[in-house]
């Protein structure tokens, strides 16, 4: 007989109304310990979300396109995550709910102790 794991509940993070999300958005999660040492370091940013043992920082759709977040990070598409009753913690700097995603990558990146990866460009030649 097998153990059979429950799929996680995924809840998605709304954004308060009066923020305009014309990108769409996802979701950048790291566990709570790194939490308030990233939301330091960011020079700025938008909206943050947390559970009790992750925090989410909202950043625009597609995000996730030619990074490899480092783990323990989490990208989660249309900001649906495996959280229970996610609260705003931190809202935005200015109008735009979003956090730049390539600070945040680069910062999770020395948090977490991994080398930053860029996909090779295309179309480049080499001599």
């Amino acid at each position: 007989m097998r153990c059979h794991r429950p799929e996680p509940r995924l809840t998605r993070l709304e954004l308060p109304s009066a923020l305009p999300a014309a990108l769409g958005h996802d979701a950048v999660g790291v566990p709570a310990r790194f939490g308030m040492r990233l939301a330091d370091r960011m020079p700025r940013g938008g909206c943050v979300f947390a559970d009790g043992g992750w925090w989410w920082w909202i950043v625009p759709a597609g995000s996730d396109l030619g990074l490899t977040w480092p783990l323990p990070a989490q990208y989660a598409r249309d900001a649906l995550v495996p959280a229970a009753g996610p609260r705003l913690i931190r809202g935005p700097d200015g109008a735009s709910p979003y956090t730049p995603p390539i600070p945040l990558y680069l910062m999770t990146c020395q948090l977490t102790g991994v080398a930053p990866r860029w996909p090779a460009a295309a179309g480049t030649s080499r001599s």
